[in-house]
């Protein structure tokens, strides 16, 4: 399992202040983003659009209503097709057409709980839907650089009480998890027969919240869905144990990635991006928080767990992503949870989407730790 970093390693490794994305490296660049109606595809692109890149987005009308591709007016400054990514030939046209030199692919299923209902859709839409990416991508001169979103659920998960690092067997028991699994075998595939003049890498982040999120079976929409409605909240799973981060950690994760594969394409590799061990904590702490910040509705934790299989500890080993990239993260658990919750509680009065947004990155961007 993972080997821990010793507190003097992180000390000597770990910079001051963790590195942002180069406003310069994205101004003017041709960024591929699958997934951009999705909650963090919508914030991925507000991110990008701040730092002057030229999006063109590929992906499914919003799934959820409202959505925060919608509330943040995202269409208007993103050029994008709304399409199947399984559509080989669609994706295809779609990459040939617009030569980006970065491509960022986040479109996915990515429900574990819908995964059981419906595994077909799940497997081949994270899976082939990588696959026409790839393919897709590797004959294009124009690509520099790709960055395929995963998820921390990629690990064999014996949920023992250490943290997984990259070096860690794959696995996945729900289909979504075996899915996005698999998306890593395929992706390191192709960088050592197809893409090994490019930068290629995947992400592996942990559970990210956020304002502007509205999917179902997510901790933080369930939560202020009912108690907007001074309803109460049912807990399933309590005690379960994720690494929770705010979206813009990833997000900012995945760009300084993109970056340096630009210029290091060796570096492509699978990278961890989650928080501080000490936040990843259970369900049920999270939503005490959230709820103290919300201040409406009630909360019922399940004394047994509720629900198809779903792991009940995971934590990430970030080391990796600290000493190779610089990345580490900027907000506490606490934090991420206020600005969230803020975001909502604000929206619900009639606060603008994206200006809330902008107002967070504005805050995640100045921070200087």
């Amino acid at each position: 399992m993972a080997k821990r970093e010793s507190a003097l390693e992180t000390m000597v490794t770990t910079p001051q202040v963790p590195i942002s994305p180069n406003p310069e490296f994205w101004r003017g660049r041709r960024v591929a983003l699958t997934g951009h109606t999705g909650f963090k595809g919508a914030w991925l692109a507000l991110l990008l659009t701040r730092f002057g890149a030229k999006v063109s987005g590929y992906a499914l009308l919003p799934s959820t209503q409202p959505s925060l591709f919608d509330t943040a007016e995202v269409e208007k400054f993103v050029v994008g097709e709304f399409a199947d990514i399984r559509d080989v030939q669609g994706v295809t046209n779609w990459l040939r057409g617009y030569q980006p030199e970065v491509v960022l692919h986040l479109a996915a299923q990515a429900l574990v709980r819908a995964s059981y209902a419906d595994p077909v859709n799940t497997m081949t839409s994270n899976f082939n839907g990588t696959l026409n990416v790839l393919e897709a991508a590797r004959h294009l001169p124009s690509v520099k650089s790709i960055v395929v979103v995963t998820t921390d659920k990629v690990y064999r998960n014996l949920e023992s009480a250490q943290a997984f690092s990259e070096d860690d067997h794959l696995g996945g028991h729900d289909p979504y998890s075996a899915s996005k699994a698999a998306c890593e075998i395929l992706v390191a595939s192709y960088r050592a027969c197809f893409l090994q003049h490019l930068g290629v890498a995947t992400a592996r982040a942990g559970n990210v919240i956020g304002g502007g999120d509205w999917s179902p079976d997510r901790l933080i929409p369930d939560a202020v869905k009912a108690w907007q409605k001074n309803e109460m909240l049912d807990i399933r799973r309590p005690d379960a144990v994720r690494p929770w981060q705010h979206v813009l950690e990833p997000l900012c994760a995945y760009l300084v990635l993109a970056e340096r594969l630009f210029a290091e394409p060796q570096l492509g590799a699978g990278y961890n991006f989650g928080p501080e061990k000490k936040d990843a904590v259970s369900v049920r702490e999270v939503i005490q928080i959230a709820h103290s910040i919300f201040a409406k509705g009630t909360v019922k934790f399940a004394e047994e767990k509720q629900g198809p299989h779903e792991a009940g500890l995971l934590h990430l080993d970030i080391s990796k992503a600290k000493t190779q990239l610089g990345i580490a993260p900027r907000w506490d658990l606490e934090t991420s949870i206020q600005r969230t919750m803020n975001w909502y509680v604000e929206q619900s009065n009639g606060g603008d989407a994206r200006a809330l947004c902008e107002r967070d990155i504005d805050a995640f961007l100045s921070l200087k730790v």
